[in-house]
């Protein structure tokens, strides 16, 4: 999938996703926090969902199909590589926002190690974009490392429960 399809694809996701959140965004305009938060959570139902395809064909659950490899991988590998800081500003975490949140506030600890795990995560999804519509054999070797990238910023810096 060339180039100009595969942001065409992700540009009407992301719509989706942001014509989704325009009722709360808008009755949360005098709460920037509590839209930052809104903002994460819509990023994360997107790699959800991409990734969900991918480990779903690399455990066999769904049918490899190449074309819906390589574009579920390019369009995770997009996701992921957005710029989102502002949807982490200080004072979201789930101490200050429970219930809306799972983000614990040693994400913003001065020996937080989540930029590493960030980039380590991003590291994987580009080796699954750069193999996903290959064959099968090198999706399943490479999806165990977003995995344990997934799972790296989960287990340090996500709580169990909102």
């Amino acid at each position: 999938m060339n180039s100009i399809v595969r942001k065409v694809v992700l540009a009407v996701s992301l719509s989706g996703v942001v014509f989704a959140l325009v009722p709360q965004v808008h009755a949360a305009d005098d709460d920037p926090i509590g839209k930052a938060i809104k903002a994460r959570r819509a990023g994360f139902q997107l790699y959800s969902f991409y990734a969900g395809h991918l480990f779903g064909m690399a455990k066999g659950e769904i049918e490899y199909d190449a074309e819906l490899a390589s574009t579920m991988a390019n369009n995770l590998n997009d996701v992921v590589n957005l710029n989102n800081g502002s949807m982490w500003p200080a004072g979201s975490d789930n101490t200050q926002r429970k219930g809306k949140t799972r983000a614990k506030p040693n994400i913003w600890s001065a020996d937080s190690k989540i930029g590493e795990k960030s980039k380590t995560l991003k590291t994987a999804v580009a080796d699954v974009a750069g193999v996903a519509g290959n064959g099968l054999d090198g999706l399943r070797e490479k999806m165990g490392a977003v995995g344990k990238g997934c799972k790296g910023c989960h287990d340090e810096y996500r709580a169990k429960d909102f």
